[in-house]
């Protein structure tokens, strides 16, 4: 994000925030002090048409301006209501039906087939929380931006659920990954929509199936594309992961096809002013979903 001291212009989630719009949005948060900053965020993105491809809002982007405008004293917020923040870790109840199963392994003929379903309902969204928050190294957080989230079940010997994916908005500036495609900045802030981040990606660990993780992978995958534009209104071009290698080596990606780049610098999302460099980098792994994905990411079609 630029310093206001600099250019009188923030840069958020890929948008340039001229003076103009700032001043605008300072007015909005002044005059408006009955408004939460829910509200806030989704009448200022209307007014300055900060929307997706679909026209939805960009409520959680927005949120993340004013509270980094609030950060750099250009404005002052109304209190924080009783709700769980984008990025925000979040209490899951734990049930029975998030307890261990039995144990399962042996080749995935024996278990097939496999699905990969959107979640649609409260049930089965609850099922996906649970498993990730108890099983998954990150635990669950609330997702930043667009998302979606699916359950993994194999069919044999009876109907069970294994695990879960989730994707979710990509990240802002991933210096390797901008390469690969060829990104300058101006490119980047058009064509990011197109990218998406496999931000979750869990197999129960009491299941030991040979092959489920890359073929889950491909079903994942395969689903993506006409799901997201329903959702969003934009098919993806290219997805992107980043595996910790304190904790795995990627194996079920490079079996899936996914390109191996290098490392993340380590500062995560919410650290734009750097001061976590080099803190816990990631490996970078992508997957074109199109043969011309790089090219058409670079605008030429």
């Amino acid at each position: 994000m630029a310093s206001p001291a600099e250019s009188n212009a923030f840069q958020c989630s890929g948008r340039i925030f001229p003076a103009s719009e700032i001043a605008l949005i300072r007015e909005v948060v002044a005059t408006c002090r009955g408004l939460s900053r829910k509200e806030l965020a989704n009448t200022i993105s209307e007014l300055v048409g900060w929307t997706r491809a679909n026209g939805l809002l960009k409520e959680a982007e927005c949120l993340m301006l004013l509270t980094r405008l609030e950060a750099a004293g250009l404005l002052r917020l109304p209190a924080k209501q009783q709700t769980r923040p984008v990025g925000s870790a979040t209490s899951i109840p734990h049930t029975a039906e998030g307890e261990p199963g039995a144990p399962l392994s042996g080749r995935l003929e024996t278990f097939a087939p496999v699905s990969v379903e959107r979640i649609r309902d409260a049930g089965a969204r609850q099922r996906f929380r649970e498993l990730v928050d108890r099983y998954h190294p990150l635990g669950y957080k609330i997702p930043f931006g667009g998302h979606l989230e699916y359950l993994v079940s194999i069919s044999q010997p009876v109907p069970t659920v294994v695990g879960g994916l989730q994707f979710s908005s990509a990240a802002w500036r991933i210096e390797v990954r901008d390469q690969w495609i060829g990104w300058d900045d101006a490119t980047r802030a058009r064509h990011l929509p197109e990218v998406v981040n496999n931000s979750r990606y869990l197999l129960a660990p009491w299941v030991h199936i040979k092959n489920l993780a890359s073929a889950t992978l491909a079903r994942g995958l395969r689903r993506l594309p006409e799901d997201w534009q329903a959702q969003y209104g934009v098919t993806p071009l290219l997805v992107e992961t980043f595996v910790d290698p304190a904790q795995y080596s990627g194996t079920c990606y490079r079996a899936a096809n996914w390109v191996e780049l290098g490392e993340t610098s380590g500062r995560g999302r919410d650290d734009p002013q750097h001061r976590r460099h080099g803190a816990r980098p990631k490996r970078v792994f992508l997957y074109p979903l199109r043969r011309d994905a790089r090219a058409r990411l670079r605008g030429e079609r």
